[in-house]
């Protein structure tokens, strides 16, 4: 990518990577009901409607995360409830059994800005946990300021060097990339409001990441 700025370039590597993880759920709805038409044994058609529910499950969870996380989040006004964030979050990880999340926000609504950061670093946290783990989000809110803080502890942490690096805004133009897109956006959204965004060190048993944000 020769220009990160470019919001039209950048979008098309937001799109790139939705696409992927929709890919998956979406593609076993199509042979889902590929099996569904030839299938004639009713457990096994039973099986499959199974299965259908699954992944159709799995697609509307992602997409409800990813209109929060990416989207402007239309229809809650200038704040989210953090019930919203919290099921979305649930929905994207809890639901496999290999995520436990737990959740320290008793603020009554989320500026959407506050919403869309602390949804993009749980994300990118949950997927360090390559072997499932604990995942704790919290929030608090004070007067001009909210502070974000994400952990995220497992048997095996994984966090690839390019979503470290674009989070601590030391990834050069070209690894940007659609996997690294997300973080480079919470980077640049976090700079853009005058606050900051710490990560604990690499090799750390525990992976922590906080954003502090003005107003």
């Amino acid at each position: 990518m020769t220009n990160p700025t470019d919001s039209i370039e950048f979008a098309s590597l937001l799109c790139s990577r939705l696409c992927h993880d929709l890919l998956s759920p979406v593609g076993a709805l199509n042979n889902g009901l590929e099996l569904m038409a030839d299938e004639t044994d009713p457990a096994m058609r039973e099986r499959c409607l199974d299965l259908l529910g699954d992944s159709a499950r799995t697609s509307a969870n992602k997409l409800k995360f990813f209109r929060l996380a990416f989207g402007s989040a239309g229809g809650f006004g200038e704040a989210v409830p953090p019930h919203e964030a919290k099921v979305a979050i649930e929905g994207m990880f809890a639901g496999s059994g290999r995520v436990k999340v737990g959740w320290m926000v008793d603020e009554q609504m989320l500026g959407k800005l506050a919403a869309k950061i602390l949804l993009n670093l749980a994300l990118i946290a949950g997927d360090a946990l390559v072997r499932g783990g604990q995942l704790d989000i919290g929030a608090e809110s004070r007067p001009g300021v909210t502070e974000i803080v994400v952990r995220a502890e497992g048997p095996k942490l994984v966090l690839d060097p390019d979503l470290r690096a674009a989070l601590a805004g030391t990834l050069p133009i070209e690894g940007l990339a659609s996997r690294t897109a997300a973080a480079w956006m919470v980077r640049q959204l976090v700079m853009e409001a005058g606050g900051q965004i710490v990560l604990s060190p690499a090799g750390e048993p525990t992976l922590l990441f906080g954003a502090v944000i003005p107003g």
